[in-house]
């Protein structure tokens, strides 16, 4: 079982301890890393009334920026609460398990680490460590399948995550085993494994790989989330293995917010709440939203290009001293490749 008294980073990443030496930087997939990430309130919006923040705070806001609500947010965190609960007591079989799908820059990820975010604080304010206790409560693990994943590569990656021990000369059977004996005994309850596309059942390290993933979800207590791009059009989705998959998962799609739904605009609703959150002492509210047709364009209704994009703009109006985003700032941002090569905006002539 994990224990923090073998690290003195064990709720820390990248900050600094009492005598002001640095302290060691550990990645989200490490259960180091996940704990600082879950327990560090995350940036919040300025507040009426609240005193300016100086250039520095507003550009490391403007960096780190809030997490926006989208729908696929919304839908994951109610299907994960209903699986989790479903699940809970069932032993016979594996758990149903979510799959998070879409395209590149859709906020897959971001949705992922908000819900396992939120996931880890209900579980500690339920269920707190005893005073005084050893050990960590450990409610979530985040795994990224490492690219070429073999089985033993992979469970090794879920070993790394709660800091299991291993030598050279384990087997993967014997890594599997330690991986389910600590991950059940640290109360592990919910495994999100993102970068699921990755995986290709249909070459032998692929399938033994997802043969893994099957073994561990019928071993292990708890939920299992799956996040990856178009995952649906992948081979994991094909044969018999792709059918039992397809079987016990649930889809959630984040793909691109369309402009118009029935009489909903989903997509100038998110705008609407990026706006709110920014932070410029020029900007003029109602801007934004009314160039939602342009930002649909510019970034095909991809969240993650959109958040990118004003989150650029903000910056840029902090350095030069304009304070405000408009059009024209922009369309000076250069935004991701994918957007750039296949949504242009059509310039004004």
């Amino acid at each position: 079982m994990v224990n923090p008294s073998q690290t003195s980073a064990s709720s820390t990443q990248g900050g600094t301890d009492d005598s002001g030496e640095a302290e060691p930087s550990w990645p989200l997939t490490t259960w180091q890393g996940w704990r600082r990430f879950a327990t560090t309130d995350p940036p919040t919006p300025p507040r009426p009334g609240d005193p300016p923040r100086s250039t520095e705070e507003r550009l490391a806001y403007h960096s780190a920026f809030v997490t926006i609500r989208t729908p696929a947010i919304h839908a994951l965190a109610t299907q994960v609460r209903t699986l989790m609960v479903l699940g809970r007591h069932q032993q016979t079989t594996a758990r149903p398990s979510l799959i998070v799908t879409g395209p590149a820059a859709a906020g897959k990820t971001t949705a992922l680490l908000n819900v396992g975010r939120t996931c880890h604080l209900a579980h500690i304010r339920k269920n707190p460590a005893p005073p005084g206790s050893a050990h960590a409560v450990v409610p979530v693990a985040y795994v990224l399948v490492p690219p070429g994943a073999t089985a033993k590569t992979l469970v090794t990656e879920f070993a790394r995550c709660l800091g299991i021990p291993l030598t050279a000369r384990m087997t993967q059977t014997q890594i599997t085993d330690a991986v389910c004996h600590t991950y059940t005994t640290a109360g592990v309850q919910l495994v999100m494994i993102d970068e699921i596309h990755r995986l290709n059942p249909r070459t032998t390290t692929g399938a033994q790989t997802a043969d893994l993933i099957k073994d561990l979800s019928e071993r292990l207590p708890a939920t299992f989330v799956y996040a990856g791009i178009n995952v649906t059009d992948t081979p994991l989705f094909s044969g018999t293995r792709g059918a039992q998959l397809a079987g016990r998962a649930t889809l959630v799609d984040c793909g691109p917010l369309p402009a118009r739904h029935g009489t909903h605009h989903p997509f100038r609703d998110v705008i609407t709440d990026i706006e709110n959150a920014l932070d410029l002492q020029q900007h003029k509210p109602g801007t934004l939203p009314r160039h939602a047709p342009y930002l649909h364009q510019r970034t095909a209704g991809r969240i993650g290009s959109l958040t990118r994009l004003i989150r650029q703009a903000a910056i840029t109006a902090i350095h030069d001293g304009t304070e405000r985003i408009t059009k024209r700032s922009l369309e000076a941002i250069r935004l991701d490749h994918l957007a750039e090569t296949h949504h242009r905006p059509r310039r004004n002539r």
